[in-house]
């Protein structure tokens, strides 16, 4: 049947993209199913970072996981997806901040992440050049932390996927998800297409609640808002991401290959919703954040911006289960982070599929939980 595959994936971004070129991989007929075009949805709005630097112990073996199928991603895949180990630097202005980092790189380097490390206001000057360490006590600096882009990423992974015998449908909305005795049998679209398979895989990001309740399941993923924007290309100076937590601050790096620096910082109050609405104050705000910390880049212009969504969970942790719906998988709510944990997640929803059980890959990620335990580094 033309509409049969072994696995439906509702969602065209990296975790959709990743999980079903894992499946095919393995030996599956996959098919992905995008509302919009590949990467429409948070993946193809976010700023390209890739960071191991979390509290919790599943993330942090993740992202150890996901750089290093990152660094091995242009060859598989036969594209270059732009992957560079420029580092992430998250800056400590006040004392609490410092002993924050510290009990976070204690962590960090008990889950096995070993090159992550303290340095003082000097280090920090001397890996990411140009920076203003007035005030400035340290930071915490992981040089094995990344970048690369989300656009070729995506589209290495679904160019695989077709090389490998699956499909993949962009502007096919599902409607509906169908199930039979207990079962998930496949899903309808908007355009009234009905696609089967005895396995379907909500991975739909911020759209990841609406999509588990056509399969009367509750999926505790809120979309949020955040903006973005991108410069002109200018020389590459060579420094890492720039995370600053202060109420004023923000995150950005440069992209090695083409020296656009990128940049958002989180809204206070957030913005809840699907809205991708841009705003003036966005756009005047944050490069004033930016020179804040790297005064040369003054004559830097602008040159875009955008907005998108995270897709949050209580805790700041994602989902990624197996549902009390026979054969529907949750694999959603990485909390702005899914571009970086993609890779590594991707694997782990090929193995929960073919290789059974009943327990999810990670306990802590588990769809039913108190998510009492919250990421510190958001």
């Amino acid at each position: 049947m033309a509409n049969h595959s072994d696995v439906i994936i509702i969602g065209g971004g990296i975790i959709g993209a990743a999980s079903g070129y894992y499946l095919a991989q393995a030996g599956l007929k996959v098919r992905i199913l995008d509302r919009g075009y590949l990467g429409s949805g948070s993946t193809g709005r976010c700023i390209g970072g890739i960071r191991q630097q979390f509290t919790s112990e599943g993330s942090i073996k993740l992202m150890m996981e996901s750089v290093r199928l990152f660094g091995e991603m242009s060859e598989e895949l036969g594209t270059d997806v732009h992957w560079h180990n420029g580092g992430y630097l998250f800056l400590a202005h006040d004392q609490q901040r410092k002993e924050s980092f510290l009990q976070n790189i204690a962590i960090q380097r008990q889950a096995g992440l070993q090159d992550v490390r303290w340095i003082d206001a000097y280090e920090c000057r001397q890996v990411a050049p140009g920076l203003d360490i007035n005030g400035l006590l340290g930071g915490s600096y992981c040089p094995s932390d990344g970048q690369a882009y989300p656009f070729a990423v995506v589209n290495g992974y679904a160019q695989r996927i077709k090389q490998l015998g699956g499909q993949v449908s962009t502007f096919a909305e599902v409607s509906d998800v169908i199930r039979t005795g207990g079962r998930v049998k496949g899903v309808r679209t908007v355009q009234g297409q009905e696609f089967l398979a005895d396995v379907v895989v909500n991975a739909a990001g911020p759209w990841a609640r609406e999509v588990g309740a056509l399969a009367g399941i509750d999926v505790p993923v809120e979309p949020e808002r955040h903006e973005a924007l991108i410069t002109e290309g200018v020389e590459y100076l060579g420094a890492p991401m720039l995370v600053d937590y202060r109420s004023d601050g923000g995150y950005f790096q440069q992209f090695k290959h083409n020296g656009q620096f990128i940049g958002c910082y989180s809204p206070v109050p957030n913005v809840p919703g699907h809205s991708s609405d841009s705003t003036y104050q966005f756009l005047s705000e944050m490069p004033r954040r930016m020179l804040k910390l790297v005064p040369a880049l003054a004559p830097v212009k602008v040159i875009r911006q955008w907005s998108g969504s995270y897709e949050n969970t209580p805790d700041g942790n994602p989902i990624l289960d197996r549902t009390p719906l026979d054969s529907f998988y949750v694999a959603a709510g990485m909390c702005g982070h899914g571009f970086m944990l993609g890779p590594a997640v991707g694997r782990r929803v090929a193995r929960m599929i073919t290789e059974g059980g009943t327990k999810p890959p990670l306990a802590e990620f588990a769809l039913e939980r108190d998510f009492s335990s919250k990421e510190a580094m958001k």
